[in-house]
């Protein structure tokens, strides 16, 4: 018996093995649960995305293509899910993006509106936009929306610059989401991981040496590993979570918590 047996839920933003979307899937599944999954589109895309999520279970993948910046896409990926599965017990949002051009040290001031604006977008929007057509099949029976932060939307984080503007603007929409759909029985909490050296970490400038500064920081005196953010993924969907919603739960080895 696992502890998420029966259910169903969809991941948006498995990359590659190496994403936090990669390791609360494959821990979602070893608990039970079924997950259907989005990607980039174009097949080079779907073919990444593909090997990664076959390497978690044998059965065949559910797949569907998603451009988070197009409502009109979001809406066919929520129609097809509709049609093929008739519970959503919860939706993981792991997607960000922002122009690499302006993730280096000393270019936050100079950052253009589009830029700006693109990644509060794609990084901050979309979790209202998931959660507004995940509403109706989710309020059935209740559910679990998880979406990832790191601690650069709270405090600086040398090189994240709009990055970080984008996960404080994340964290607070996954409050208000959270006080509206509670009724509904659906809860919305935000998971901080630790620095993880992943594809979209890497286009922050200045993240050379951020491996080796958390762990010297780290009160657990290790790295963040992507089974950490998994168990907690795990967490939050179970039962065992059902008193929690609104918050963000932090998972770095307790580097949040030492001041210098």
């Amino acid at each position: 018996m696992g502890l998420l047996d029966g259910k169903i839920g969809l991941v948006v933003g498995v990359a590659n093995e190496r994403s936090y979307a990669w390791h609360i899937a494959k821990a979602l599944t070893e608990n039970g649960a079924r997950c259907a999954f989005t990607h980039l589109p174009g097949e080079k895309n779907e073919r990444r995305t593909r090997r990664a999520v076959s390497a978690i279970s044998e059965d065949e993948p559910w797949l569907c293509p998603l451009d988070a910046s197009s409502d009109e896409q979001i809406d066919a990926v929520f129609e097809r899910y509709n049609e093929s599965f008739d519970r959503l017990d919860f939706l993981v949002h792991s997607i960000a993006f922002a122009d690499r051009e302006w993730l280096t040290p000393g270019r936050f001031t100079d950052t253009p509106r589009e830029a700006y604006l693109g990644a509060i977008d794609i990084s901050a929007y979309t979790l209202a936009a998931l959660a507004r057509r995940a509403r109706e099949p989710m309020s059935r029976t209740g559910g679990s929306i998880i979406c990832m932060s790191y601690y650069g939307g709270e405090k600086v984080v040398p090189g994240y610059n709009v990055m970080g503007v984008a996960k404080a603007a994340l964290e607070c929409t996954a409050r208000y989401l959270a006080s509206e759909l509670g009724e509904q029985g659906i809860r919305v909490n935000t998971i901080s991981g630790g620095y993880l050296r992943t594809l979209a970490s890497s286009a922050v400038g200045g993240t050379d040496t951020m491996a080796e500064h958390s762990i010297a920081r780290a009160p657990l005196r290790r790295a963040t590993e992507g089974d950490d953010v998994g168990g907690a993924a795990v967490f939050l969907v179970s039962g065992l979570s059902k008193g929690i919603t609104g918050e963000t739960i932090y998972v770095d080895c307790g580097v949040n918590t030492i001041g210098v």
